[in-house]
């Protein structure tokens, strides 16, 4: 084993990444996590089956010695695998499988807890993961047994929907049924339930009994389909994270699209697919892939088999989707060829494709021109939008030609400045994070040289990073929107503006509350005999090395960032977003201030907070926002869903009545008047800019059919109105009256002898 020293010159350890949940799957060729949950799982048989299938791969023991070893050594905490840890471990790993606290009963959880509950981290440092592959066996079992139980309860049908009994919505944190009895009445609730829910749809496509069936066959499809290797992922994921909620075990697979996200682009065809009956099926075409200019691919084809060049065809049926994605995926300039069956029908077709790169252009900086008049002087401003959805850079190609965030969002700035903007808002609504240079450098365009953000290690060594740009890119009025899901680095960049008193901070009472610094170490390169292996072949661990803090001296870790004036949001609920609401958070501390001076802007924050506290109050869409949190936080408390369906037809009349008049109501309401005109990177530089086309008028793919494909249709569509975005608009017509009546003031205060 390599010393610990070693582990931050590698390669991969270069890159300091701030983000707050696992890696998704990339909008791309693949958007698994965004349509299904899908339990993982494989028996023993079928799992020495595929191993001997791929002979070459690498020794999970190997892996896991070194991956609990990083752990002790390399994590912030240095907390050691002893009992205690290996008690939260095996808990964390049981959760992880059966999060539904369904499958297990209290007597499985017992005999797991005696069997390995103390010594699974002694297991873990001798590199013996079998615990892992024993305990998902017993799960695939139980999961193989259970669906014959619903099967059984289907066909016999005996459901009335006219008791007064209820099953929970969430059952994370109930305890295992206490024996199989116990279970057997659990279940007989919920597929009661799930039945109720299939009646009750607006729409049924199908009779209940057929979706609930093929949903349980689905289940115990997907258990089949995972290897040894996706159990001893979610194995050493759940250690990585029993020291922390950000740190976990990516495989080869994970690090593909980890770089894809940070760089957002690809190489490869630019399709999102989803796993459907089988087949990989084509959710939605990326702009500007060779998928989408090919113009042969469709939305709802589904793929059966892929070639490579002309080589023979290889049958996808019921492989898993990750597989089929690697397959499409490929070397950019190579041919690709897709036999689906059409979106519309049965007809087969062969489509051929030329690998490109594909930028995925969703996730990239974009802004907004907007005019609109002040309601309260009726003057009209221009003010400048800056959608930002990550902190993205290239780690794997650096230089002065790589995907950065600094440098798209500079872009942006010129043309709005270019446009005479009076004030800005950069909006960090759901910006999870990336990468933490990208933040420093970003905080350099809005202040001075200086100090951004602390780092301390677990030595206790304090690092300051600082901006160095050589001049402030825009001075003028700024408003940063944020809410419960803007974390990481985006709590960096926020916390640093409103600690040199240069923005105004406006959203959620707090952000996220991620305070944690994670690097990527690649595991082969400690591993000896795999050290002339490529970097990512035995997967990576990506630790938490460090915790960051304000330059006023603050964590933002549980704390996030506080908003200066906040509005309600529907994300607005700490039971369910920010890092209180992740198992096993790190502390809340604090360090000493860096040495940095407040930037000199007035931000007039108490006038503000009040004249948006009597805008919002007005202001029917947030009385509708309040509405729906109190009812969201209600039932969060109740966690239950009645199994009567009088009593649920009279809770969804109720529902559609309340949506039916909101929608009369905002009919009968003026919009407020303005223009907005869209500015893309790719647009910037051209003369003239195109108007923003409203949402309500955005089209749903022409080739998906919103009867019988619902979910594409949803996939396409966005929300229409959008009240914080509103009032953040309202707040920075305010700011620049009051710093403009502040500027009048101080003029009309120049002695006479030097005003002539």
């Amino acid at each position: 084993m390599k010393k610990l020293s070693s582990i931050f010159t590698l390669p991969l350890a270069l890159a300091l990444i701030l983000s707050p949940t696992l890696p998704r799957a990339m909008a791309g060729d693949t958007d698994q996590a965004a349509n299904s949950k899908t339990a993982p799982g494989d028996s023993s048989d079928a799992a020495k089956a595929k191993d001997k299938e791929s002979p070459g791969e690498t020794d999970p023991g190997q892996i896991t010695v070194a991956v609990g070893r990083l752990l002790e050594q390399g994590h912030y905490t240095r907390r050691k695998l002893d009992a205690d840890l290996s008690k939260q471990f095996l808990k964390n790993y049981l959760d992880s499988i059966d999060y539904t606290h369904l499958f297990f009963t209290q007597a499985d959880i017992d005999a797991f807890t005696t069997k390995y509950g103390e010594a699974l981290g002694d297991d873990v440092l001798l590199g013996n993961p079998n615990a892992a592959f024993a305990i998902w066996d017993v799960y695939v079992k139980r999961v193989e047994d259970r669906v014959g139980k619903v099967k059984d309860l289907l066909k016999e049908n005996k459901f009335t929907y006219d008791s007064d009994r209820t099953f929970q919505r969430d059952r994370s944190k109930a305890p295992w049924p206490a024996d199989e009895a116990a279970a057997d009445q659990l279940w007989k609730d919920r597929i009661e339930g799930e039945m109720l829910q299939e009646k009750l749809a607006t729409h049924p496509l199908e009779p209940p009994l057929k979706v609930i069936t093929r949903r349980y066959n689905q289940l115990v499809k997907n258990v089949h389909e995972e290897t040894r290797e996706d159990v001893l992922k979610r194995f050493l994921t759940m250690l990585a994270q029993t020291y922390d909620p950000h740190s976990e075990y990516m495989s080869k697979s994970d690090l593909t699209s980890f770089n894809i996200q940070m760089r957002n682009s690809l190489v490869g065809i630019g399709a999102v697919l989803r796993s459907e009956e089988g087949y990989a099926k084509i959710l939605d075409l990326v702009e500007g892939g060779p998928a989408k200019m090919g113009g042969k691919l469709k939305v709802g084809d589904r793929v059966t088999a892929v070639a490579q060049g002309p080589g023979e065809f290889v049958d996808t049926m019921d492989m898993k989707l990750d597989k089929v994605v690697d397959m499409i995926r490929g070397k950019k300039g190579t041919t690709v060829r897709l036999k689906v069956v059409s979106a519309h029908g049965s007809d087969t077709k062969i489509v051929e494709i030329v690998r490109d790169e594909v930028k995925l252009k969703e996730q990239d900086a974009k802004a907004e021109l907007i005019e609109m008049d002040d309601p309260a002087t009726g003057q009209q401003h221009k003010l400048g939008w800056i959608r930002l959805p990550a902190f993205y850079a290239d780690m794997e190609h650096p230089g002065p030609d790589a995907k950065s965030t600094t440098k798209d969002m500079l872009t942006l700035l010129n043309r709005l400045k270019q446009e005479n903007i009076g004030g800005l808002v950069i909006d960090l609504r759901n910006n999870g994070g990336g990468s933490l240079e990208e933040a420093v450098n970003l905080t350099g365009l809005f202040t001075k040289k200086g100090p951004v953000v602390q780092t301390r290690d677990s030595n206790g060594n304090i690092h300051v990073s600082r901006s160095h740009y050589g001049e402030i890119a825009y001075d003028g009025p700024l408003v940063i929107l944020t809410n419960r899901l803007s974390a990481s680095a985006s709590e960096i960049f926020a916390a640093a503006l409103q600690d040199y008193g240069r923005a105004v901070i406006v959203g959620d009472p707090t952000t996220f509350g991620k305070g944690t610094v994670q690097t990527l170490l690649s595991i082969s390169q400690f591993i000896p005999s795999l050290t002339t292996m490529a970097p990512d072949d035995a997967g990576a661990l990506k630790i938490t090395i460090q915790k960051f803090y304000r330059i006023a001296g603050g964590s933002t870790q549980l704390h996030g960032v506080a908003s200066d004036v906040v509005i309600p949001s529907s994300y607005d609920q700490e039971k369910l977003f920010g890092e209180s609401a992740l198992k096993g958070p790190l502390p809340y501390d604090v360090v000493d201030p860096a040495n940095y001076d407040k930037s000199g802007h007035e931000l007039f924050v108490s006038e503000l907070k009040a004249r948006s506290q009597a805008r919002v109050a007005a202001d029917p869409e947030f009385v509708y926002v309040s509405e729906d949190l109190a009812t969201i936080k209600q039932k969060i408390e109740e966690n239950t869903i009645s199994l009567n369906e009088k009593a649920r037809r009279a809770e969804d009349a109720a529902n559609k009545a309340k949506l039916e008049k909101r929608t009369a109501d905002r009919a009968k309401r003026k919009p407020p008047e303005e223009k907005a005109f869209d500015i893309t990177l790719d647009n910037a530089s051209k003369p003239e800019l195109q108007p923003v086309k409203n949402d309500a008028e955005k089209p749903v793919d022409p080739d998906a059919d919103d009867d019988t494909d619902e979910e594409v249709a949803a996939y396409n569509k966005k929300p229409v109105v959008d009240p914080q975005k509103n009032e953040t608009l309202n707040i920075l017509n305010d700011l620049i009256d009051l710093t403009n009546k502040t500027k009048t003031a101080s003029a009309d205060k120049v002695p006479a002898e030097k005003a002539q």
